[in-house]
């Protein structure tokens, strides 16, 4: 049918063409010029043809929660691009960390009448109303990266294997740090914890598998945390904010630290490590004297600067171009009516519900093999890493 419409517009574009051609033919000859003819906008029709066909393609809605990290703008532009291609209509928005806002959005992606909702929660946002909606209008819901404690009407989560990620921070300091040696003869170390948002589901679980290989160590005294602030609850905090990360760093270096230094700040994402290093060269810490080991996650661009300059130890690495490519994918399946692939369905739980998820994989990056894992990939250019 759409061929036809077109079809026909091109003829009557034609058929105008030919008649304004006679007539200035005609206008010519007579050595007078006619005036110039109404012709009917066939660009105007192509549009209205064009601009029908995209209000019958599926809605998939967007909100993300801001702008300040590239990696939600990234997230949202591939996404975006991939499901575009696949025949559907996208609309991104971008809270900036304002949960009302966020809320509002949501609303207006209802009132819309949306086919998929994909959401990167702000950490404080209570969504629990809006996603009830959603629930009732059967408006499948995908929570990207984040899952909130709230957000039990989810039906699914794509994010990483934070439980891993966890793990593999915590092993890393076990093996640069040579835990395992004799308890006798080994030194201990100082260690403090800087974790991310208190209400986000996949930065406890960060934590927990952090704690799965610390606590032995915490326990026979390899490590000792002068602060006493090792739980989630403790070191958790709000948006994952780096100045916040700063300030509690200096707080606690001024009130444990002032007769000894910190050996090892266990960070859970680049962003509090960089609020880490400035805490740390605010007290003079330096390289070269007494600068501690410290961990990250996200592999960000100027985190892996930090990694080869040694102010950063690792970053887990979370290729959040995988993540938003398997989204795209589960948010076309649920449009398409398909159920999507999942590939954990018991570690998400919220209340009493699973919420089924699919886990991408993660790899540690440090100074020895940040080229191969970041830059043979494609991941990131040898000119972005100068």
């Amino acid at each position: 049918m759409r061929t036809k419409i077109i079809s026909c517009i091109l003829c009557l574009a034609l058929f105008v063409g030919l008649a304004g051609c006679r007539a200035q033919d005609s206008s010519d000859e007579k050595g007078a010029a006619a005036p110039p003819k109404k012709t009917s906008d066939t660009s105007s029709l192509v549009d209205d043809v064009a601009s029908e066909n995209e209000q019958d393609k599926p809605l998939a809605a967007l909100s993300m929660p801001s702008q300040s990290d590239e990696k939600w703008i990234d997230a949202a532009a591939a996404m975006n691009t991939s499901l575009t291609d696949a025949g559907f209509k996208v609309q991104i928005e971008f809270a900036e960390d304002d949960a009302q806002k966020q809320i509002q959005q949501l609303e207006g992606f209802l009132e819309q009448k949306a086919a998929c909702l994909i959401i990167a929660p702000v950490p404080s946002a209570d969504l629990s109303e809006t996603l009830a909606k959603a629930k009732k209008a059967k408006i499948p819901v995908i929570s990207y990266e984040r899952l909130l404690l709230g957000m039990d009407a989810v039906d699914y989560y794509v994010g990483f294997d934070n439980l891993e990620a966890g793990r593999q921070i915590g092993e890393y300091i076990v093996q640069e740090k040579n835990l395992d040696g004799s308890v006798k003869k080994a030194p201990s170390y100082t260690i403090e914890f800087f974790t991310g948002d208190p209400q986000d589901l996949s930065a406890k679980m960060v934590h927990q598998g952090i704690l799965e290989i610390l606590q032995p160590y915490l326990d026979n005294g390899r490590l000792v945390c002068r602060s006493g602030r090792v739980t989630f609850e403790d070191t958790a905090i709000l948006y994952e904010s780096q100045e916040t990360a700063q300030r509690n760093c200096e707080a606690l270096l001024d009130a444990n630290y002032l007769d000894g230094h910190l050996d090892i700040a266990c960070t859970t994402s680049d962003a509090l490590a960089r609020g880490v290093r400035t805490a740390l060269e605010n007290r003079e810490y330096t390289l070269e004297k007494d600068w501690p080991l410290i961990t990250g996650q996200d592999a960000q661009l100027d985190a892996v600067e930090e990694i080869k300059a040694g102010y950063q130890s690792m970053s887990v690495f979370r290729n959040t171009r995988t993540l938003a490519a398997k989204c795209a994918e589960m948010a076309a399946d649920c449009m398409n009516g398909k159920k999507p692939l999942t590939n954990d369905q018991k570690e998400y739980k919220i209340k009493k519900t699973t919420i089924p998820a699919y886990l991408c994989n993660i790899h540690v990056v440090d100074k020895e093999n940040y080229k191969e894992v970041l830059v043979d990939s494609g991941h990131y250019t040898k000119s972005q890493l100068k």
